[in-house]
């Protein structure tokens, strides 16, 4: 192996030493305590430390590292106390997850560093939001991502590469390419010669290192930063290395061939440099005995004080407080002057309000930009904002959503406008298992806001029709929202906005251009998880939300002898129970009316919320009326059939007279 120092003094060589020393020495604790039963799993970076650490070492203290788990040496590069990774490894509270996610799935802010999902794709995203944040402040900083070359199959990995070459975001794309993912050879994986080649395909600047060597890691590494620094640009980097140890423990290397084995053992990172040091006389062998006997002891006494930790003890209060970053509403009542606006008048004004609100406030979609968006609710914002705040995104929402997490991250609040809510399928992943719980997971905020146009009556077919908002309302750490009216469109996306949880706002494309009201001209709030009483009665409570609120006020106009409560949900998470079992006290009778289909829609919780809580006062069946069960269809006729419009009256007279 070909070391070359360049400029580095003796000083810099022994502490790149050191810090490839440390993990190296702490995994060989953490394989003996794995076979005690003292960890529960373990994923080796044994052989691939060079990177880590050689990465870690060029990048600043405050600038993002987004590692996977087989980079301790990121971990231990940024001097985070033992003590926190072995609770964090234990499970316990003096780690950074309180338990609830295990080895290195965390962030903490306070090292700059954000940790993966096991879905390893949206990390790459994460860090171009981050590194856009960056460009946003203009501060010079680069973020480093850490990948697999598994993972480069993802699709996940081709939507960030391509958002970072075509933004020009300062990201070091760091592919560890250690010969197998789990037990599958990169043979099977891919059919390109090198996966930096896959640079090309994206017009990116890229290189293959030896990630065994820590000297051609620093050194290269330390030029690249210093040009991006001069010309922000993303750098592909494929690191050639292997994985010595099994993808965690228990799963072996059997599978490896032995002569593999043999050959990268030769190529050792650890061994190799310290052989280098010592062949040249920069280390002595007494001195790497004090570097190992200080390692150790730090390890040795790190461990006591993790083991004197006790235990979590499990409470329903600390784990349902955390599922959402704690958030004081701030009601903002408007004043008395208004105008006569259309709900995408409504939409439209909230936004550039709260752009002016929030200078840290990035909006980003398909043709949202100069186009002003496939409805029109962006038209002129970039003349105001500018395309820094105001941005085209490339069709790939998974990325996008990712990049929106990145910016939250980062000092910046996020919205993503899906150009419709039937295109958030391939956005799903980094919704409900990123945004929804990382506050749940590490403490950190999700302030993104993903707007949801929606909703059929439009002949708009299958995949441009949806209301799925059921997708989303059974997963803890999301707020879902869904007004039907103008002036609470504005008032509770503003709220939206301003609240640091993630919000899926829905918005029926339907009410556009067709519902009008007075809406305040100024900025106001309307809090979330408060539904509005459109009219009361005492025969029977109408529960619903969006369009159906509509076509419910319709129906109670033909028949103007019922006398009912319709009670406009607005917010579906947070829902506002104490409402609705008010009201279904005071009837007797409750229906619920969903445009979303049947089975497995939040009518059904709110029938099985009130049967649990209001069956006492009950004169008759909950009853609920949605669309059919089948995917939306376009022809009017049969999309006509498919809505509940025509079904609703006649179940509601029949409930009325059970």
């Amino acid at each position: 192996m070909n070391f070359d120092r360049k400029n580095l003094s003796n000083d810099q060589l022994l502490a790149l030493y050191k810090s490839i020393l440390k993990p190296r020495l702490i995994e060989e604790k953490m394989l003996i305590l794995i076979r005690q039963g003292k960890v529960s799993k373990w994923f080796s970076g044994i052989g691939q430390e060079a990177i880590s650490v050689g990465v870690t070492a060029v990048l600043d203290g405050d600038e993002y590292i987004l590692p996977m788990h087989r980079n301790l040496g990121v971990f231990t590069g940024r001097n985070i106390p033992l003590y926190r990774l072995f609770s964090q490894w234990q499970g316990k509270a003096n780690g950074f997850t309180k338990g609830r996610d295990r080895s290195f799935h965390f962030g903490t802010q306070q090292y700059k560093i954000i940790g993966m999902i096991s879905h390893l794709g949206p990390q790459l995203g994460v860090a171009d939001g981050i590194a856009l944040a960056n460009k946003i402040q203009k501060n010079g900083k680069i973020t480093a991502v850490f990948t697999g070359e598994g993972a480069t199959s993802e699709g996940d990995f081709h939507e960030a590469l391509n958002i970072a070459s075509v933004w020009e975001l300062p990201v070091m794309f760091v592919i560890e390419n250690n010969g197998y993912g789990l037990s599958t050879p990169t043979n099977e994986q891919y059919r390109c010669e090198n996966l930096a080649d896959k640079g090309i395909g994206y017009g990116m600047e890229s290189h293959i290192i030896d990630g065994n060597n820590i000297l051609e890691v620093y050194n290269l590494l330390s030029e690249l930063k210093a040009s991006m620094q001069i010309n922000p640009r993303p750098v592909l980097l494929e690191f050639k290395t292997f994985r010595m140890r099994g993808h965690e423990e228990a799963s072996g290397t059997k599978y490896v061939p032995q002569d593999l084995m043999d050959m990268w053992a030769i190529k050792d990172p650890v061994e190799n440099y310290k052989k280098y040091l010592i062949e040249n006389k920069i280390l002595s062998k007494e001195v790497d005995l004090a570097f190992r006997a200080e390692i150790k002891k730090d390890i040795e006494d790190s461990l006591a004080v993790a083991n004197a930790e006790p235990e979590i003890e499990a409470t329903y209060d600390e784990e349902l407080n955390d599922v959402y970053k704690p958030y004081v509403f701030e009601w903002i009542k408007p004043n008395v002057e208004t105008e006569n606006i259309r709900y995408v008048d409504a939409i439209s004004t909230s936004l550039r309000q709260s752009m002016e609100r929030h200078e840290n406030l990035v909006i980003m979609g398909q043709d949202i930009a100069e186009y002003g968006g496939a409805f029109k609710i962006t038209d002129g914002f970039v003349a105001q904002f500018g395309k820094e705040r105001v941005r085209n995104t490339p069709i790939c929402e998974s990325a996008i959503v990712a990049a929106a997490m990145g910016l939250s991250i980062n000092n910046h609040k996020a919205i993503v406008e899906m150009q419709f809510a039937d295109f958030v399928s391939t956005g799903f992943n980094p919704i409900v298992n990123l945004l929804a719980k990382s506050h749940y997971r590490w403490l950190e905020k999700a302030d993104v806001v993903v707007r949801m146009p929606c909703g059929g009556g439009t002949q708009a077919g299958p995949f441009h029709s949806q209301t799925n908002e059921a997708w989303f309302t059974k997963t803890p750490g999301l707020k879902v929202v869904y007004p039907a009216f103008p002036y609470d469109a504005k008032g509770l996306l503003n709220t939206a906005i301003n609240d640091p949880n993630p919000v899926l706002f829905f918005e029926h494309k339907q009410l556009y251009r067709s519902v009008y009201q007075e809406v305040p001209k100024d900025y106001y709030t309307i809090p979330l998880g408060k539904s509005a009483l459109l009219k009361e009665g005492n025969q029977v409570t109408i529960i619903s939300f969006g369009a159906a609120v509509h076509w419910a006020l319709d129906t109670l106009g033909k028949n103007p002898e019922i006398v009912a409560d319709l009670l406009d949900l607005r917010t579906l998470q947070p829902l506002d129970t104490e409402a609705i079992f008010a009201s279904v006290k005071k009837t007797g009778r409750v229906i619920i009316y969903q445009e979303d289909s049947m089975f497995g829609g939040i009518a059904s919780d709110i029938s099985a919320l009130i049967m649990e809580n209001c069956f006492e006062y009950l004169d008759a069946p909950v009853k609920r009326v949605a669309s059919l069960d089948s995917p939306i269809p376009f022809t009017k006729a049969l999309e006509d059939q498919y809505l509940p419009k025509g079904r609703f009256e006649e179940a509601l007279l029949a409930l009325l007279k059970y």
